[in-house]
C-alpha cells in the first residue's frame, strides 16, 4: 500500500510542471511538449495534398504513437490525480475533479478524435483534423498563460463589458447607417443591416480588407467615424487587459511577500518553507532573482 501511494506520487510528480531540480519530471516535460508541436505540424502538412500523399504512411505511424502516448498519459493522470495536496476531497473526487477540470477535458478531447476516426464515424477527415489540433491546449499543463488572460478579464469584467457594450452599440448605428446611405448605390455590398455588419467589423476592428467601401461622401464620412470609434474601443480593450495582467502580478508579488514573512516569522528558512516558496513562485511565474531579492529584502 505504501509503495503504491509512493509511486502514485511519484508519477504525479513527473507527469506535472519539474519542481526544482527532477530531472526526469523536466525531461518528461520536453518529451510531452515535443509530441504535442509533432502533432501540429503533422496536422497543418496533412491539410497539403501532394505532401500527405506522400508520406501518408509517415503521418499514420506518428498519430497511432501519438495516441497511444496520450492515451497512457491520460490513465497515468487520472490515477495519479489522487496525490493531489488536498485533505478535504477523497481520491475519487481529486479523480472527477481531474477528468472535469479544463486540462482533464483537454487531454481527453486529444485522443477523442482519433478514436472516433478509428471506429469510422463518418465524420469529415478535416473536421477530425482541427480537433487533433486541440493538443496544443495540453501545453497548459505546463503554462499559466490561459488562465492568467481568463482571470485578468474576468477581474476586469465591468470595465471590460463596458467597452464591449460600447463596441455593441457602434456596430449596430453604424451598421443601419452605412446601410440607409450605401444601398441604393451598392444594393449588392450593403443589402441588409446584418451584411453590412461585415463592412462594420473590419472597420471597428481596423482590419480594414478593403472588399467593401462606402463611395458616397456621406458614407465615406460614416466610415471615418466608424474607423475613430474602433480605435477607441480596440485601444480600451487593449488598455484593459494590459492593467489586469499588471494588477495581477502586483496581487501575486504581494501574495507571495505575505508568505515569506509568515515563513520568516521565527528568523529561518527551513527546507519546508524554502520548497513552497519556490512552488509558489513557479505557479505565478515569477523570476527566481525576484524572489531571493524579496527575501532578502525581508530578512533586512
Amino acid at each position: 500500500m505504501i509503495t503504491t501511494i509512493k509511486s502514485r506520487n511519484r508519477v504525479y510528480q513527473i507527469l506535472n510542471k519539474s519542481q526544482g531540480n527532477d530531472r526526469l519530471s523536466f525531461y518528461c516535460d520536453i518529451i510531452i511538449f515535443l509530441i504535442i508541436v509533432i502533432n501540429v505540424i503533422c496536422v497543418c502538412l496533412e491539410s497539403v495534398e501532394e505532401i500527405n500523399n506522400k508520406y501518408s504512411i509517415l503521418f499514420s505511424y506518428i498519430e497511432i504513437f501519438s495516441i497511444s502516448f496520450f492515451s497512457v498519459e491520460y490513465l497515468l493522470r487520472i490515477w495519479s490525480a489522487a496525490s493531489q495536496k488536498n485533505d478535504i476531497c477523497s481520491s475519487s473526487e481529486k479523480r472527477f475533479r481531474y477528468i472535469f477540470s479544463f486540462t482533464g477535458l483537454i487531454d481527453i478531447i486529444a485522443i477523442a478524435p482519433s478514436i472516433i476516426q478509428l471506429f469510422g464515424f463518418g465524420i469529415d477527415t478535416r473536421w477530425i483534423r482541427i480537433l487533433r489540433l486541440a493538443r496544443l491546449l495540453k501545453i497548459s499543463h505546463y503554462s499559466s498563460a490561459l488562465e492568467d488572460l481568463t482571470s485578468a478579464v474576468y477581474n476586469e469584467r465591468n470595465a471590460f463589458g463596458a467597452t464591449l457594450y460600447i463596441l455593441v452599440i457602434s456596430l449596430f448605428l453604424s451598421s443601419s447607417l452605412m446601410y440607409i446611405i450605401e444601398n441604393d448605390n451598392q444594393p449588392e455590398a450593403f443589402s441588409s443591416i446584418p451584411s453590412t455588419m461585415w463592412w462594420s467589423i473590419i472597420t471597428l476592428t481596423t482590419v480594414g480588407y478593403g472588399d467593401t467601401i462606402p463611395t458616397t461622401s456621406l458614407g465615406k464620412v460614416i466610415g471615418a467615424i466608424t474607423a475613430l470609434m474602433g480605435v477607441c474601443t480596440v485601444a480600451l480593450l487593449t488598455g484593459i487587459v494590459a492593467s489586469a495582467f499588471s494588477n495581477q502580478i502586483k496581487v501575486r508579488k504581494h501574495e507571495l511577500g505575505d508568505e515569506i514573512e509568515k515563513a520568516l516569522a521565527d528568523g529561518i528558512l527551513d527546507e519546508d518553507e524554502i520548497e513552497k516558496l519556490e512552488r509558489l513562485r513557479k505557479r505565478y511565474n515569477i523570476p527566481e532573482s525576484e524572489l531571493k531579492h524579496m527575501i532578502k529584502e525581508f530578512k533586512n
